[in-house]
């Protein structure tokens, strides 16, 4: 990618639709409008213009808006073209715009560009992917606040903090002895380190959330056979996904659905029964269930409430990754008695349900939302990624390490060090500290076109 290039792209999704949005973006954009139609049209104002070939004929007919650098989204002279939403149309368009100078983007090109020419922080970039994937209401209106700085306003505010404690501790390893004040000894420089701290923890959980949200759990329907896994995923996803019968062993493939809970987005994967069994398809689904287990976020371990925690329960809980989180799931209160609703057994967390009419499934969504940190009817206040969250997590120990030169070494000069360590570790999210391998990786996952 060259940024004195002048790129184009379909900008709307592919396909037959009544309207298709060209977009144009470059230097070469003024000269490309007048060979295209005729005329450089005025900026921010919609005309109607005919597209021609290179003999004048018509290609098609649409609306056309100029933006002239810098103002426009990506600071680039912009051109955007409103045709008719046919695929053999916006083709020839293309064809004439490389034609006429213009090459086609890849993935992302326009946001990295809006991000080069600082109409948007990196965060703001991949906020405008996270939009376009989003998967709920709450995590478009999350992406949007993001879009719209809310996760970068936080990061900026951090990183302000630490420049004036930067300045402060570099000015007292300089001056040691002005006005006979220890400045690394008064208090000052701790008492602002923790309040910087403290502040960054209350953003490290807000971005905890706003990850969760963006990326979901991957969760694994664990059990003994008819304890009623199937009949657990059927009413998670609102319709008969897999077969139900009182025939122990039916599930024998590992089975994926999809679905939303209050925003919250998760992927479902009802596994077979495990236990050793002499038939070699079932057999196959118990290893795939182990598989998948490897790779889940968390298990819910469903039990039959009539039954309790049976040893052949406990032994499954024992097959389990020490690290992996369980929840136990005890089906079948319809039968047991049992009231619905959070409860402890085998001092893990559990809700009791009805898979048969819904019982206690309010509070099986409460403690999932609860699991990326969600109380209540609460929503992510911004999108976060977990490259985001590493640098998070690196600026957190970039800041303990420094209080422990400051209270333990009285080191200024180490401390000065962590300080910029924590810094340049949040200017990697916002994009103030970033290389091309991390715009190559961050962008190549766009659209074309965005």
């Amino acid at each position: 990618m060259h940024a004195d290039d002048t790129i184009a792209a379909l900008a709307s999704a592919a396909g037959q639709a009544g309207v298709a949005v060209v977009r144009v973006s470059g230097p070469d954009v003024p000269q490309i409008a007048r060979r295209l139609f005729g005329r450089l049209p005025e900026p921010r104002r919609a005309e109607l213009a005919r597209f021609c070939d290179a003999e004048g004929a018509t290609i098609d007919q649409g609306v056309v808006l100029y933006f002239a650098a810098p103002a426009s989204f990506t600071g680039e002279h912009v051109l955007e073209l409103q045709g008719h939403g046919s695929p053999v149309l916006v083709d020839e368009l293309l064809s004439r715009l490389v034609e006429l100078g213009a090459r086609l983007a890849g993935p992302g090109e326009f946001s990295q560009r809006a991000f080069l020419n600082d109409k948007l922080s990196l965060d703001q970039a991949e906020a405008i992917a996270d939009a376009i994937a989003a998967g709920s209401r709450v995590s478009a209106r999350a992406a949007i606040r993001s879009l719209e700085g809310a996760f970068a306003r936080e990061v900026d505010a951090l990183v302000d903090a630490l420049t004036r404690l930067r300045v402060y501790t570099e000015a007292a390893i300089d001056f040691p002895d002005e006005d006979d004040v220890d400045f690394l000894g008064d208090g000052e420089i701790e008492g602002r380190l923790a309040a910087i701290t403290a502040e960054l923890a209350l953003l490290r959980a807000r971005a905890a959330q706003g990850a969760g949200f963006r990326d979901g759990l991957r969760l694994v329907i664990l059990g003994r056979p008819n304890v009623g896994k199937s009949s657990l995923l059927n009413r998670l996803a609102r319709r008969e996904t897999a077969i139900v019968t009182e025939i122990a062993g039916t599930t024998r493939d590992v089975l994926h659905e999809q679905l939303s809970i209050d925003g919250l987005p998760l992927t479902l994967v009802d596994t077979a029964g495990l236990r050793e069994t002499d038939d070699p398809v079932e057999a196959e689904g118990v290893r795939r269930a182990r598989a998948e287990i490897a790779a889940a976020d968390r298990v819910l371990l469903v039990i039959d409430d009539q039954a309790g925690l049976t040893a052949a329960d406990r032994v499954l809980l024992e097959e389990i990754p020490a690290e992996m989180g369980v929840t136990v799931v005890a089906n079948k209160i319809d039968l047991s008695g049992a009231p619905a609703g959070a409860a402890n057994i085998a001092d893990r967390p559990a809700v009791r349900v009805a898979a048969i009419d819904g019982r206690g499934f309010d509070s099986l969504a409460a403690h999932l939302k609860s699991l990326v940190g969600i109380e209540g009817d609460a929503e992510p206040a911004f999108v976060a990624r977990r490259r985001h969250l590493a640098a998070l997590d690196r600026a957190a120990e970039a800041l303990a390490r420094g209080r422990e030169r400051l209270v333990v070494d009285a080191a200024g000069d180490l401390l000065a060090e962590e300080l910029r360590l924590a810094q340049n570790a949040l200017g990697e999210i916002t994009g103030r500290v970033s290389s091309d391998d991390l715009l190559g990786e961050i962008f190549s996952s766009f659209c074309i076109g965005k």
